[in-house]
């Protein structure tokens, strides 16, 4: 089965320092680099999401600025598709679903940031377009939500989403997709 690594905005902005530093974002990334890895030395295709936000009123990954750039523990090589998006969902006014197409993929590992919001967005746009998806639950990062005056802790919002997305498709840790794709190759 073609399979395509999928590294959602794992950017500089949700690192300590950035603009929206979300909760633990290095341990999600440095789970994300595991998965990386593995597809580059099986020369499996990677595809990377970059948001810069178009909205007038936007307080983070704004154009020109470094909070955009991939971060470093993720580094974007070379020849590796690089998608830039302006809305969640990775697909919506993108050239991802072509570019995904044209290389004939059918199942998606999906990690990136922030797991409430373009993680969501795109695994469900990803299933709905008929892909399978693996969702690593760990190679991704969120934050602390408010609603209604009441506080909802990171681990709370991660829980929930991931629990949800189980309807979209699998959601595992990083060593169990590494093993299943190990156990995969020919």
């Amino acid at each position: 089965m073609k399979t395509a690594l999928l590294l959602i905005d794992i950017q500089k902005d949700y690192f300590p320092g950035g603009r929206m530093p979300l909760v633990e974002p290095l341990a999600a990334a440095q789970k994300a680099y595991a998965l990386l890895q593995c597809f580059r030395e099986h020369g499996q295709p990677t595809v990377h999401i970059q948001h810069v936000s178009t909205r007038p009123n936007a307080t983070f990954f704004l154009p020109g600025e470094r909070g955009t750039d991939i971060h470093d523990a993720v580094a974007h090589f070379e020849g590796e598709p690089l998608v830039i998006k302006h809305f969640p969902n990775s697909f919506r006014e993108t050239n991802l679903l072509e570019l995904l197409k044209g290389r004939q993929t059918e199942r998606l590992v999906v990690c990136g940031m922030m797991t409430h919001l373009c993680v969501d967005a795109t695994v469900r746009a990803a299933a709905d377009l008929g892909f399978q998806v693996i969702l690593a639950a760990d190679a991704c990062a969120t934050r602390d939500l408010a609603y209604g005056g009441t506080s909802i802790p990171a681990a709370h919002v991660q829980a929930a989403f991931l629990a949800a997305l189980k309807s979209y498709g699998q959601v595992l840790p990083t060593e169990e997709i590494l093993a299943k794709l190990a156990a995969e190759q020919p």
